[in-house]
């Protein structure tokens, strides 16, 4: 027979509530150390929802929009002129958006010319398109005060197109802006930059290389959160190699957000393949940071963010750049994620970003 106080414990037992984390919530130990501007707005719109990773590609391919969430870019100011046109590549054709200005002339009503910007979006080589960097190619359109046209450019996207096509795409998009349309659209060929965020850092940083090989006057390169090292950290068959990995960030921020390690082995995956390509001497198109020669490049502005595993591996770049002599800058974004530079309307990360992008394109191209 149940005593009084075991009978007043069985009458007081209550149904237990158990809380689990939302999917792809912000790990609790990495939680403070985020922006926290991030952290409410990531909390709002992101966070129980599936990655676009997490989608099977034929699913994303058919219906983007059902998988895609988007907040947080600041519409840019109006400009002149945006136009399209199509690029002749290897075995097809990509589409270019043109963000022009209004024409300057000088003191005799001479147009003078501009220089150009080459933009390579975003999205792991597998995601990302001409919406992608919209409004930051009109920002800088009108930051430059009609001294700049930007050239985005649609290089087609892996699985479907895996590696070289994307790094060739935007090597010979760069080719037919200098060759092809350079006196069309008024742009000097000799004040060219080039420039992206994540996949299109590293697109930027080997079409840097080109440029130097080829002996192309190039004047600038803008690598924010650049992918320079895809071999290191993963296995030949894409797995995260965690014990191997050179880059403590990528233990260290494992399981961030918006860019988890599983996120950069996917793409590792969709973009080389599995198994990956066997090593050769152009492993530098895949992994810039292993040239064995860094000298005579253009100079660079890096960008890293602290909450980002690709982190360690841009400074890294960086150190490797100065050290053969390069210019560069160097900034790291604390408490940012790897997308901050896309959030400039809610995130002074962003904000700062677009303003030291125009600092240096003022610098490297008008002065």
């Amino acid at each position: 027979m149940a005593t009084l106080s075991d009978e007043k414990t069985l009458r007081d037992l209550r149904p237990k509530t158990i809380l689990q984390p939302l999917h792809n919530s912000i790990p609790p130990e990495l939680l403070p150390r985020f922006d926290p501007v991030y952290v409410e707005h990531y909390n709002k719109n992101n966070a129980g929802r599936l990655h676009t990773h997490e989608v099977p590609i034929e699913d994303f391919r058919q219906d983007p929009a059902k998988y895609l969430t988007s907040y947080g870019r600041a519409v840019g100011p109006d400009v002149f002129r945006i136009t399209e046109q199509i690029c002749p590549v290897q075995g097809g054709e990509i589409k270019i958006r043109i963000f022009e200005p209004a024409p300057l002339k000088d003191e005799n009503g001479n147009v003078k010319k501009r220089a150009a910007y080459v933009n390579f979006h975003g999205g792991g080589w597998v995601f990302g398109d001409l919406a992608t960097d919209h409004e930051f190619c009109k920002r800088l359109v009108d930051g430059l005060d009609g001294h700049l046209v930007a050239f985005d450019v649609d290089y087609r996207l892996s699985p479907e197109y895996k590696y070289p096509i994307p790094v060739d795409d935007c090597w010979a998009a760069l080719n037919w802006i200098r060759s092809q349309k350079a006196e069309e659209f008024n742009v000097d060929p000799d004040r060219m930059a080039i420039g992206g965020a994540s996949a299109g850092g590293h697109l930027s940083a080997v079409v840097a290389l080109l440029c130097r090989n080829a002996s192309i006057p190039l004047r600038l390169q803008v690598l924010n959160v650049p992918v320079c090292d895809l071999l290191g950290p993963f296995t030949p068959d894409g797995l995260f190699d965690r014990d191997n990995c050179q880059y403590e960030s990528y233990r260290e921020m494992e399981f961030t957000v918006a860019l988890p390690v599983a996120r950069m082995a996917y793409f590792h995956r969709h973009f080389l393949g599995v198994p990956r390509p066997a090593s050769s001497a152009e492993d530098w198109k895949i992994s810039p940071i292993v040239a064995s020669d860094l000298s005579g490049l253009a100079p660079a502005l890096v960008f890293t963010a602290e909450m980002d595993p690709l982190r360690d591996e841009g400074e890294q770049y960086a150190a490797k750049l100065k050290a053969a002599g390069c210019q560069v800058e160097l900034m790291r974004m604390a408490g940012a994620p790897h997308t901050f530079a896309g959030l400039d309307a809610i995130l002074e990360s962003g904000r700062t970003y677009n303003a030291m992008v125009i600092e240096a394109m003022q610098k490297e191209l008008i002065a």
